[in-house]
């Protein structure tokens, strides 16, 4: 096994400089999606409209599903599968970007994953807002030799044109959804439909030509919905679509309660994670109750809850109160900008502290990616730049932790770190700074983050893969940095067993 990042620097792909070859399955004419550039940030508009005029997403979602039920989608949108009792699957969340971040996960996906029985895709698997006509490049091309079905599950940007790309790609659902019920003028409705972002004309006119890319009788899979349950081998996997603002509605709410109660242990695949960033955000239900409530229910034995929209890899493993451990994972490492795990303060939430958390990017890497991306576009660099080992002991020392990684010489911690430290929002212990550090995090990830789009390794990407026996199932996450070492011998960054029984 190769080393990882938690192992040595060069392990986390910082200095080498032999890029893999995912570089020749790149596009020449790619896409390099900039979430500073007003044009994505119009494009995207709908998010922003829907938590100020209200959110559309359980009606529109409600005609997709009637649609798929006439055109003969099963009732209860259980996709039933032969796999053995003993198989492997694949989660990746937030691919589609197109560029070379995505494309650098790919060779240790087809590698780790030759063997594994489907895929599944966990939240935005086409940015910026899920046309289809980036589906060739960003779905068909850079997976075009993954030989086993792909099942996908929306993100808030796969919904910015009203899931119509990700039904036809997804649900083989080729018309155009008919129009709902006209909004009275001078309403929040009237208003936000004035300015809201739909499909362009003759979008995904080369759709059926990119779909060659994935023809393969082995390839194929068409999936009852944009929610659906995969019964495989021992267990049951439920995707739920969070929509826009990351909740669900009435309809799917009443199937979630439902299709939990089948007897097989359950793993949940959303598009929102229930634990993120050290903080519990259940998922509400419109008309009351939660996802996590149905997840935490004994009576419905679901192991792992696993979500994607946060672009980087966390672990929180959850006791409950009848003895259970749950494992809460993030996800959404795929291809897409990285989010940041240095702003994550020392964890203390539902029982998990920081001994049992886990994340990739390291904190320290995080810090160090971070201080070199803004230090070349400031052209400070003799300021914000920090060495990973300059970065992980300056975390070391406001987290009140050790060294994730095996110590080298020891770095010391100077004034200039600190402050490097706390302007690009490093997180704390939680009994300081508090009144600073919730705002400067959530302003790190709506504004900074975004703009961390870089096209030279390490990348800090990363896949899932999960084997599954009739006693456990095991999770290992897997790193791609763009580097060839580790796209040759894809190091493992996490590893968990679950038991079943």
């Amino acid at each position: 096994m190769s080393e990882s990042s938690r192992d040595t620097a060069e392990g986390a792909g910082w200095g080498v400089s032999e890029r893999g070859e995912y570089l020749r399955l790149v596009p020449r004419q790619a896409e390099k999606i900039s979430w500073l550039n007003p044009r994505h940030l119009w494009a995207a508009r709908n998010g922003v409209l829907a938590s100020w005029f209200g959110d559309p997403t359980g009606e529109v979602r409600a005609r997709w599903a009637a649609r798929r039920a006439a055109a003969g989608a099963p009732a209860d949108r259980v996709i039933r599968r032969d796999d053995p009792d003993r198989f492997s699957f694949l989660v990746v969340g937030d691919t589609g970007e197109g560029g070379e971040p995505q494309y650098a996960v790919v060779p240790g996906l087809l590698k780790e994953g030759l063997d594994t029985a489907f895929a599944v895709l966990a939240s935005d698997v086409v940015y910026p807002v899920g046309a289809a006509g980036d589906y060739g490049p960003k779905f068909f091309r850079p997976y075009q030799d993954y030989q086993a079905p792909v099942y996908a599950i929306p993100g808030n940007h796969d919904w910015y044109e009203d899931l119509a790309g990700f039904m036809r790609v997804f649900c083989d659902d080729t018309g155009p959804l008919p129009a709902g019920p006209k909004p009275r003028p001078l309403t929040r409705a009237w208003l936000r439909s004035l300015v809201w972002h739909r499909p362009r004309p003759g979008d995904g006119e080369h759709l059926d030509e990119a779909r060659k890319l994935r023809s393969s009788p082995a390839q194929q899979a068409v999936q009852p919905g944009p929610y659906w349950a995969i019964d495989a081998g021992p267990v049951r996997i439920v995707g739920i679509d969070t929509g826009l603002l990351g909740t669900i509605d009435a309809e799917q709410g009443a199937w979630l309660r439902e299709v939990s109660r089948d007897p097989r242990p359950k793993i949940l695949v959303t598009g929102s994670p229930l634990y993120v960033d050290g903080e519990h955000h259940p998922c509400p239900i419109e008309g009351g109750g939660t996802v996590d409530d149905v997840v935490r229910d004994p009576a419905h034995r679901y192991v792992a809850a696993i979500g994607g929209d946060i672009h980087n890899y966390q672990r929180y493993p959850v006791r409950l109160d009848d003895g259970r451990t749950l494992q809460y994972v993030v996800a959404g490492g795929g291809g897409a900008f990285t989010h940041a795990t240095h702003t994550i303060p020392r964890v203390d939430v539902a029982g998990v502290t920081e001994a049992d958390f886990r994340c990739y990017p390291l904190r320290g890497d995080s810090l160090a990616f971070y201080s070199a991306l803004y230090g070349r576009r400031t052209r400070l660099r003799r300021f914000f730049s920090l060495t990973e080992a300059e970065a992980a002991a300056v975390i070391a020392e406001r987290l009140g932790i050790g060294p994730t990684r095996a110590p080298g010489a020891p770095a010391r911690v100077t004034r200039r770190m600190r402050l490097v430290a706390g302007l690009l929002g490093t997180g704390r212990r939680p009994d300081r700074g508090k009144r600073f550090r919730l705002p400067v995090r959530k302003a790190y990830q709506s504004l900074f983050s975004p703009g961390s789009a870089t096209y030279s390794p390490p990348f800090f990407k990363s896949f899932l893969r999960v084997d599954v026996t009739p006693e456990a199932l095991r999770l290992r996450c897997f790193a791609a940095t763009g580097q060839r070492a580790q796209e040759v011998a894809p190091p493992v960054e996490d590893e968990v067993t679950v038991p079943l029984t």
